[in-house]
């Protein structure tokens, strides 16, 4: 599996500092994944979705750490360099 896009959308909210799409392979895209402010610095949500209970729950995850590793290094290093962009 290659990452073979991504892409960055800031928004002007608190906690959340954005969104972005990873696209897989040329093939497959992931939209809506969340970059959040925590209070330990940035960190990656998976898209998700409420369910009956009022949970959310997420539809698309990466099912292992090196996985989940790689595709938050690559959209962390995206946002940066997008707000970094934004900024010039």
């Amino acid at each position: 599996m290659i990452i073979t896009d991504v892409k960055v959308f800031l928004r002007p909210a608190e906690p959340l500092k954005a969104f972005a799409n990873i696209v897989i392979d040329d093939v497959f895209i992931i939209k809506n994944i969340k970059i959040i402010e925590g209070k330990n610095g940035l960190f990656v949500a998976m898209p998700s979705q409420k369910n009956k209970n009022g949970e959310y729950r997420d539809i698309a995850h990466p099912l292992n750490t090196d996985t989940r590793n790689e595709i938050e290094k690559l959209i962390l290093d995206k946002y940066n360099e997008t707000v970094k962009s934004e900024a010039e």
